[in-house]
């Protein structure tokens, strides 16, 4: 029976980190539990206040013995986790500190990681589930499907994963304040694309916050925020410094056109469209975004 302690960390999101190399962990030990790989990960995150305050001291010629423990176990939870590049890292700090008594040596091998690991244990929080499986929420059919899918094996659930990506529909946001051309993209693109549409520009952000589309289709004239107004904020997103974005727009001028290509958008469409038009433009240019 899962304990009230139990944590439970969003898998796809672990699958995106470099240093976190869960598909080795997988080769290593095949028939390694999901919940076990998350109870390393669990102990690994209660030690990390002592390993940053540990890496802080050696980096400041400050260390004592405590530091050299908190580092010492921090390797052993590191190479379950098969984080080959903070295993010798660590390996460096320890062995310029005791074996060869250089404190200085040292010292360069943690500030040279210090920023590094707190990106990646940050990562780890990131990923986290919101809530703990406790009588709370054992009613909740999302956690009872996380608490099922923690007593797979690591290997089973990251190859499902790796079978609902293949298959994976892409993603277009399309954001147009008219229903009618929301409906009508909709209709097109169904078959072939996952279709989020938004009628409200102002939303934009809060929508950016939740989904990652692998495409943009923007209305050129809306009262809010037109669709020149809309391009910096979906550039303001790292993951989407690049994404394309076709503008709709019954505006087709020669002054509008270059406009929107000056502003960072790959292509345009003419209102009303066509649509063999706008399926054709959609597969020039749209990628398919690694999501693990």
């Amino acid at each position: 029976m899962e304990t009230e302690n139990t944590e439970y960390f969003d898998l796809p999101v672990l699958l995106k980190q470099d240093s976190l190399n869960i598909r080795h962990v997988i080769k290593a030990e095949p028939s390694i539990l999901v919940n076990e790989y998350f109870d390393t990960l669990s102990r690994f995150l209660k030690l990390v206040p002592d390993i940053s305050g540990a890496l802080i001291k050696f980096a400041n010629l400050d260390a004592d013995k405590d530091a050299y423990r908190s580092l010492d176990s921090a390797i052993t939870l590191l190479e379950k986790l098969k984080c080959d590049k903070f295993i010798l890292d660590f390996h460096s700090i320890l062995d310029s500190y005791g074996k060869k008594g250089n404190w200085r040596e040292s010292a360069v091998y943690a500030k040279r990681i210090v920023s590094d690991f707190e990106k990646f244990y940050s990562s780890i929080i990131a990923a986290k589930r919101k809530g703990n499986f406790d009588a709370q929420n054992l009613n909740d059919p999302s956690f009872k499907n996380i608490a099922a899918q923690s007593k797979m094996s690591l290997k089973e659930l990251v190859k499902h994963l790796d079978e609902e990506e293949a298959n994976r529909k892409l993603l277009i946001l399309a954001v147009d304040d008219s229903p009618v051309i929301l409906e009508a993209l909709s209709h097109v693109l169904a078959d072939t694309y996952k279709v989020f549409v938004l009628p409200k520009p102002t939303k934009l952000i809060n929508v950016l916050q939740k989904l990652t589309p692998e495409l943009f289709l923007l209305d050129y004239q809306m009262p809010e925020l037109n669709g020149f107004e809309l391009i910096p904020i979906i550039r303001s997103f790292e993951e989407h410094k690049k994404t394309p974005i076709i503008f709709l727009t019954s505006l087709g001028t020669v002054d509008n056109i270059s406009t929107a290509l000056a502003l960072g958008a790959c292509d345009f469409i003419v209102k009303p469209f066509k649509p063999d038009i706008l399926l054709e433009k959609i597969a020039k240019h749209i990628v398919k975004k690694k999501r693990f």
